[in-house]
């Protein structure tokens, strides 16, 4: 019974409130995607499209929000609950079309709502202040980098003089990339289908097997969905089964390989003799299991196994490893804006280590004459070029083959990809050969 009194009161709030309470929860260290479709279900059906604005924007434009209310304070406020509705309320106000004596309103009715009643009138008058001055906090928001100061300075450093175009890239909304499944239907052929079906999309550049889909929509109504037609996926995800060597009747092992993009993609490229797709997340396993049965790629040559690919031995040496290697994920902040919140300066440094560990683990499990792929979906260069540059530091069996190749930035080892509007996330690629 307590519960549903909760629920019904969870119900009352109006919808900018339900907004902060998904914020709040990525504040307190919540990704996310493990709090969006619990909280989405108490919003109803007509408004779900406008939450979903309002948290992804929100979150986009966090660190550019807070800068546009700093000044606006006469003292910090140090209440993460009314700070929030003041950035929800700025957010309506400078980036959407919502008419603003509603924004202003149903925010102030949500500070309310969320306890905060004695500080509504400070949130109401900052929020009335930015209707009168919209085109100069417009323009501190359009200016802002938008990063966290940590993460400012390291790429700063990192791409100097492509830094400001970097951050202004990141800020936007990645593009829906498909990777046809060329076994059952070729790009220029769905690319028909999707016209028949009066859905708008165009082929992707780098990639030969991608289609960017130029509106939003709901993707198991996409016509082939069911039948394994194609798999969302990046662009610069899919640059990854075009930098392995010929697979057919290889042994070739897939680590980190959650949720099976790659799985996926090698399967529809290539007949390995056998194929190990290695993670240790059993939930996230559950999705290759799921995406191998809808593309009718599961077979008895793949072997899906739950591990630590730090610690795992191969019960034989494998001809070719993609090493997908856990990373801070900044390359997909378009995808991702949480990760703006919950990534912290700290956790790099830890990270570093463990893909050090993972690399070290699985280059053991590889035969001399084999490949390692090194794919990250960083742009930190000290999780990518640098770690590359000490891998090949103290490992005389190691050389690299150069990508010749068109896109992305050639570094001392290996090639990066920028984030790039209308185009794939930021990804890194080095291609490692085992020698004697």
């Amino acid at each position: 019974m307590k519960q549903s009194a909760h629920y019904a009161s969870e119900r009352a709030l109006n919808l900018r409130a339900q907004v902060v309470k998904t914020l709040l929860a990525v504040q307190n260290g919540q990704s996310l995607a493990s709090v969006l479709n619990q909280h989405m279900n108490i919003v109803s059906d007509k408004d779900r499209a406008l939450y979903h604005e309002l948290v992804l924007g929100c979150l986009r434009q966090w660190h550019a929000l807070k800068q546009v209310a700093l000044p606006l304070l006469s003292k910090p406020l140090d209440n993460a609950v009314v700070e929030t509705c003041i950035y929800v309320g700025l957010y309506q106000l400078l980036s959407t079309r919502v008419a603003a004596h509603a924004a202003i309103s149903e925010t102030v009715d949500a500070v309310k709502q969320l306890g905060m009643e004695s500080l509504s009138g400070v949130v109401n008058a900052i929020l009335r202040r930015a209707t009168r001055e919209t085109e100069q906090f417009y323009e501190v928001l359009e200016n802002a980098h938008g990063l966290p100061s940590w993460l400012y300075k390291r790429l700063k450093k990192d791409w100097g003089d492509d830094f400001e175009a970097l951050s202004y890239e990141l800020k936007q909304v990645a593009p829906l990339t498909l990777r046809v499944n060329t076994l059952q239907v070729s790009r220029e052929e769905y690319l028909e289908i999707l016209e028949d079906e009066g859905i708008d999309a165009h082929a992707c550049e780098i990639s030969q097997v991608g289609i960017v889909l130029d509106e939003s929509l709901h993707i198991p109504s996409l016509p082939g969905f069911e039948a394994g037609g194609f798999s969302v996926q990046d662009e610069h995800a899919q640059l990854c089964a075009t930098l392995l060597p010929n697979l057919d009747g290889k042994i070739v092992i897939d680590a980190c390989a959650a949720p099976g993009g790659k799985t996926a993609h090698i399967l529809e490229t290539y007949q390995p003799k056998k194929l190990i797709a290695l993670d240790q997340d059993e939930k996230r396993l559950k999705r290759i299991h799921e995406n191998l049965e809808r593309l009718a790629l599961g077979d008895q040559n793949v072997s899906i196994i739950t591990a630590d690919a730090a610690k795992w031995a191969a019960p034989e040496l494998a001809d070719c490893i993609v090493l997908d290697a856990p990373c801070s994920a900044i390359g997909v902040i378009r995808r991702h804006p949480d990760i703006r919140l919950l990534r912290q300066s700290g956790d790099i440094a830890k990270t570093v280590e463990l893909q050090k560990k993972i690399l070290e683990n699985m280059w053991q499990q590889l035969k001399v004459g084999g490949t390692l792929l090194y794919v990250t979906c960083s742009i930190l260069k000290v999780e990518n070029e640098q770690q590359m540059v000490n891998f090949f530091a103290t490992h005389a069996d190691a050389q690299e083959i150069k990508i010749e190749a068109d896109w992305g930035i050639e570094q001392i080892h290996g090639r990066q990809l920028l984030p790039k509007i209308g185009h794939g996330d930021g990804f890194y690629y080095c291609r490692i050969e085992k020698m004697a």
